[in-house]
């Protein structure tokens, strides 16, 4: 039984070591090759083959070697179709730097490889499902992207039916939602997720105090403070939403930016939550060119300009002094790498924002010219 497979450029991908398994296992049960093959009824041959990966067992052996061995057929074949958080973490990582460098239609079909061989680690299709939608648009195609984005709808869906996890569900629920959004659909977006919210207590207030009950405050303490965080993230993402509705409007729209920018400061913002930041320095320099004021537009690119150079990378996010108990939740559930590569951030940073075509009439401006050769020098060095 041939268990290989071959990608576009033809080399063969070994994805099961069964050959190894086989000499690990007769090893440990010190018997020959003879034994072995005298136990299925083959030849000596014939297992010597398996064991160089010259060839395989065929398939109606396998479950006679696996109880011979008294393990699964899963570890028989060294094969898991379960990832550990970290293994999944990096993978995402080598993808998404893949992305940077490799060509596109190559990378998607290490993707798809990827997914169907793990199609029941609902963990690993909750990050494929991220690692897609960071990266779709990097294809010219307007049609595979919308291809690219109707797959990952379909993973979602795989993840909501059959996940038994509930936080598992709700992402994908999201990203389906984000999805439907990039499709320009949004009436699907609110048939999934409703037209209002509804008010429903956080389990983790909940949770912190039946750790307060059990007499743990410390542990109340860290599960509190991840409430605030995540209610300080939606509160911000959401305060970023309103100014832009508010655009039209400069004096509303000012006043949303000034509490924004207020508490970002009073939160440590740039290290709590960096994208956050440049977001709200790039919608104020939209906001101040959009009324008029070069000098204030060129302040707030400046601004950006600095978070993209000292605060982004090497991507490690933290709580800051305020947040002091959550570094360990951060690392585990937000992840402390950059969603995508750092050649393709650095490379948005400059293309997406300093140069939209909304600043054009900075061009003569001295400060902007200095934050684009800033920023510019900045992507070339990575």
């Amino acid at each position: 039984m041939h268990m290989s497979v071959k990608n576009k450029r033809g080399n063969i991908m070994k994805e099961i070591n069964i050959g190894r398994k086989i000499v690990a296992k007769r090893h440990e049960k010190s018997i020959t090759q003879d034994d072995l093959a005298a136990h299925i009824g083959v030849s000596k041959a014939a297992v010597s083959k398996w064991e160089t990966g010259q060839s395989y067992p065929d398939i109606m052996l396998i479950p006679q070697l696996a109880t011979f061995f008294n393990i699964s057929i899963d570890e028989l074949m060294d094969y898991s179709p379960q990832l550990e958080t970290q293994d999944i973490r990096k993978l995402y990582q080598r993808m998404a730097t893949a992305f940077a460098t490799q060509p596109f239609d190559q990378v998607m079909q290490e993707c798809q490889e990827v997914i169907k061989k793990y199609y029941s680690c609902f963990p690993l299709l909750l990050q494929m499902t991220q690692l897609l939608i960071n990266h779709h648009m990097l294809t010219p195609s307007r049609e595979q992207q919308e291809e690219i984005l109707h797959q990952t709808i379909d993973l979602c869906n795989r993840i909501i039916e059959h996940s038994e996890d509930i936080h598992f569900a709700k992402d994908a629920t999201g990203f389906k939602a984000l999805c439907l959004l990039l499709l320009n659909q949004p009436v699907q977006v609110l048939d999934i997720l409703g037209e209002t919210t509804r008010v429903d207590m956080s389990e983790k207030v909940l949770i912190a105090q039946a750790h307060q009950l059990l007499g743990d405050v410390e542990k109340a303490k860290e599960v509190t403070q991840i409430e605030m965080y995540l209610n300080l993230m939606s509160l911000f993402s959401a305060e970023l939403s309103y100014l832009n509705l508010c655009a039209a409007d400069f004096q509303e729209a000012e006043a949303i930016f000034e509490h924004l920018h207020q508490l970002s400061q009073t939160y440590e913002m740039e290290t709590l939550s960096p994208n956050n930041v440049v977001l709200l320095y790039a919608t104020g320099a939209r906001m101040y060119c959009l009324a008029g004021d070069r000098q204030k537009a060129t302040e707030m690119l400046s601004h950006y300009v600095d978070i993209c150079i000292h605060h982004f990378f090497p991507m490690k996010l933290s709580g800051g002094a305020y947040f002091d108990r959550i570094f360990d939740w951060i690392e585990e559930s937000v992840g402390t790498g950059a969603p995508r590569s750092e050649r393709v951030i650095k490379e948005s940073m400059l293309r997406d924002v300093l140069m939209n075509p909304i600043y054009a009439d900075l061009a003569d401006e001295p400060d902007y010219i200095t934050a684009v050769d800033r920023l510019r020098r900045f992507v070339e060095e990575s």
